[in-house]
């Protein structure tokens, strides 16, 4: 192919394509590549396809046009499929023809060049990595003044090289999750760059198309789907002349049959999204294709280890599975993602797992690796029973819950394949603690439900589960099914000898009652449990009865030996360096100290223990000791703050969908505390104070629960004029922007100059986590309403 067969553009002064669709979103990432740019002679944007490496190039290039009176020059490497005509194409681009001597063109390339400001803009270098990367070199070594902006899926690997990884739009929160996971406390969000890209492509498309309330969930959900991809969002959006959003996310299950018409104009690999990804798949070695294929077997992330146990093998050996998750990450295949509890994972776009998995079926490898997938993470689940009770435990069991989408799939996997409903039921016993502690209780039950009703083989597997999710049903004071369950598992295990089951149905039989009000057998069956985990050495049976007893003999005046159960637990998890069971006998003993009259004590022992299962995100256990808190506010005549606590204990129970739980026998307490906060407070008061904690986030909650940071941050709020988080020139501002003044007129009112009142803005935005001045002036607006209120 000739260098002068590459796809001709519009092209605007300084030889740079004109825009003719609008440019969505990328503040952030367009400042940042700006200051790179600054600093650096050569930077590299790279990225998945169809990401926007292309048009975020163009814009940085647009925007710093005049820092360059050399010239601006965007080079477009696609089409060209020789090596030679890399140098021959850039020269060609700034006006050099290559005809007119018999030197080699780079030579003529950098004379012509010589002593100019100039801006080079490399397009789609990946295919030509090699020789992209000789030219970059040559040319920022011989030209002081040249900058080089490249994109790639991988970058060049030379020495003067910064690089940029550009991910996928920002997607609005999902009404599935919040702040910890709960759906109650998911924060408001506006609309994220994503949807505006669809909602603007949308009404291109079709005239007319707005964003409303009826389709605002739907274009969510579809960007969501898309993983924010702003190729695949176009695609989509382009659908809109022959369907609603409805149907286009309906069909969203075959991606790559729906996203297939882009423009005409586009290069081939742009027009569709398996085009885009098809490039990146050839420019893989045949050993990273085979890895990309078999880790599409993975849900939400993976960590080494894993692939290593899962992916290596016939073909790929396990020594070499780091070299090839480097490949592709380098490939910009993979994203390499460091978190604080999980540490360094990988994880694969989901329309990039897709066209894995329809490679991995077509090899005819399919099931061979999700049944390998099922037994890494049957083996995890193991693990983590393993490791229940001691100082690994919390790390353990965050970790898992990193793994929550691999774990769903591991057990659809083991209910849809014939003869391992078993296999998936023992899984789902073993990761008991995994339901119990985060938001996953109504989850579990429900595969709990379908393992029993699939595999009915009444043995130590079936009695194991039926014990475990009545545990789970009790948490949701759903005592029937419960009762219904143990006296299965308690027959089965009778029946089998099973001594250590038999501990744990008395333990959650004695569940059922205390959450009955039926108290005096509670204690009965608690006393029974503990001698039997005492005779059966199972410290984690006997911490779990040693704190339920504490609050037993609690309820029934019993002080001294309620005080002696829970520090019998303290010392037991202390032995064992165990935390999670040890906040939970704190959080008793706190409510004995409440009970007794110690409310510093009370509130010393019950944030401990908040502390600790916050870490947990263990909602209903930190829902018991917000209780106690809030029932010491009360005592303390702290009735502002005890509102606000009933407010955000209202939402707490309502996300585990019981009233207090397993602890339904604590009740009266909160009722006659949030009667006396009422009589207070009087009505009007209590019901302000009540909604202010209802709206809180999780975090603020925890925080304010622990008094480490009041919701109004009086420490700023007291400062005249100042909006929380702005600084007082800052509010200032943003009262301007609000009134609808433009920069210029913001800069003349204070008397500064427009770039100053720019930056002043551009910080605004980044600390409200903004992306227009529309979103300023609402916030304000909500801000004045909330306080009116």
């Amino acid at each position: 192919m000739a260098a002068g067969s590459a796809r001709a553009v519009k092209r605007g002064q300084n030889g740079l394509p004109v825009e003719v669709t609008g440019f969505v979103g990328r503040r952030h990432e367009v400042a940042e590549v700006k200051r790179m740019l600054s600093m650096s002679h050569v930077v590299t944007v790279t990225g998945v396809g169809g990401v926007g490496k292309t048009r975020l190039a163009t814009r940085v290039a647009l925007d710093v046009r005049r820092a360059f009176p050399g010239g601006v020059w965007l080079i477009e490497l696609a089409t060209l499929d020789r090596p030679e005509l890399v140098v021959q194409t850039v020269a060609e681009t700034v006006g050099v023809s290559s005809r007119v001597s018999s030197r080699p063109t780079v030579e003529v390339l950098i004379e012509h060049l010589v002593g100019r400001s100039v801006l080079l803009v490399l397009d789609n270098c990946e295919h030509l990595l090699a020789e992209c990367a000789v030219l970059v070199d040559t040319l920022v070594r011989a030209l002081p003044d040249l900058r080089i902006l490249a994109t790639s899926r991988q970058a060049l690997g030379i020495g003067s090289e910064q690089t940029f990884d550009l991910g996928p739009l920002p997607l609005p929160l999902p009404p599935s999750t919040g702040a910890v996971g709960s759906p109650l406390f998911a924060e408001p969000v506006d609309e994220s760059d994503a949807v505006r890209l669809f909602a603007e492509r949308a009404a291109a498309v079709l005239p007319g198309f707005q964003l409303t309330e009826a389709n605002r969930e739907t274009v969510a959900a579809i960007c969501a789907r898309l993983d924010g991809l702003p190729l695949a969002i176009e695609l989509a959006a382009v659908r809109l002349r022959a369907l609603s959003v409805e149907q286009v996310l309906e069909r969203l299950d075959d991606c790559f049959r729906l996203l297939t018409s882009g423009s005409r104009a586009a290069q081939t690999r742009q027009r569709t999204l398996r085009a885009s990804i098809d490039w990146s798949y050839d420019l893989c070695t045949e050993a990273e294709r085979l890895l990309w294929q078999r880790v599409s077997v993975f849900r939400g992330g993976l960590d080494l280890e894993a692939v290593e146990e899962v992916c290596s093998g016939d073909g790929i050996a396990r020594e070499d599975v780091l070299d090839l998750i480097s490949g592709l990450i380098e490939k910009s295949v993979l994203i390499r993602e460091e978190r604080q509890r999980a540490g360094v994972r990988y994880r694969l776009l989901d329309t990039i797992r897709a066209y894995a998995a329809e490679r991995l079926a077509e090899s005819g490898e399919e099931n061979a690796l999700r049944r390998r997938h099922r037994d890494h993470f049957r083996r995890r689940a193991a693990r983590a029973r393993a490791e229940l009770f001691g100082p690994d435990h919390i790390v353990t069991s965050l970790r898992l819950r990193e793994e929550q989408p691999n774990i769903r799939a591991a057990l659809e996997w083991s209910f849809d394949e014939p003869g391992e409903a078993r296999v998936g039921l023992e899984m789902a016993t073993d990761l008991l603690y995994h339901w119990r502690a985060g938001y996953q209780v109504g989850e579990g039950r429900r595969w709990f439900d379908r393992g029993l009703a699939l595999d009915s083989e009444p043995g130590e597997v079936r009695a194991r589960a039926l014990a475990a999710a009545a545990w789970l049903a009790v948490i949701q004071a759903d005592y029937e099914p419960a009762a219904a369950m143990l006296a299965e598992s308690g027959a089965i295990a009778e029946r089998l000898g099973l001594k250590h089951v038999l501990a744990y149905v008395t333990t959650y039989s004695a569940m059922v009652a205390m959450g009955r009000g039926e108290i005096d057998q509670a204690l009965r069956l608690y006393q029974q449990a503990a001698d039997d985990h005492r005779a059966a050495r199972d410290p984690v049976g006997l911490a779990v009865v040693l704190n339920r007893l504490c609050l037993v003999y609690g309820l029934r005046g019993d002080d001294d030996r309620a005080t002696a159960a829970g520090q019998e637990s303290v010392a037991l998890c202390e032995e064992h360096r165990e935390q999670w069971h040890r906040a939970y006998a704190m959080t008793a003993l706190g409510l004995e100290a409440w009970r007794l009259g110690d409310l510093r004590q009370a509130t010393v022992r019950e944030q401990e223990a908040l502390r600790c299962l916050d870490r947990l995100d263990d909602l209903p256990g930190a829902g018991i000791s917000l209780e106690v808190l809030a029932w010491t506010a009360v005592s303390e005549k702290q009735f502002e703050r005890a509102a606000r606590l009933f407010g955000v204990l209202d939402r707490v129970w309502q996300a585990v969908d019981a009233s207090m739980s397993e602890f339904g026998c604590l009740r009266r307490y909160h009722d006659e505390c949030e009667a006396l906060t009422l009589e207070a407070l009087g009505e009007t008061a209590f019901r302000a104070a009540f909604k202010r904690g209802a709206k809180m986030s999780y975090g603020e909650a925890i925080r304010y629960a622990l008094k480490e940071e009041s919701p109004e941050r009086p420490e700023t709020a007291a400062v005249p004029g100042r909006l929380w988080p702005l600084t007082r020139r800052e509010s200032e501002i943003a009262e301007l922007v609000a009134q609808g003044l433009s920069n210029k007129d913001i800069a003349a009112a204070l008397v500064i100059s427009q770039r100053t009142a720019e930056g002043h803005i551009e910080h605004i935005l980044d600390k409200l986590g903004f992306n227009s001045r529309t979103q300023i002036a609402a916030w304000l607006s909500g801000r004045t309403r909330d306080e009116a209120s």
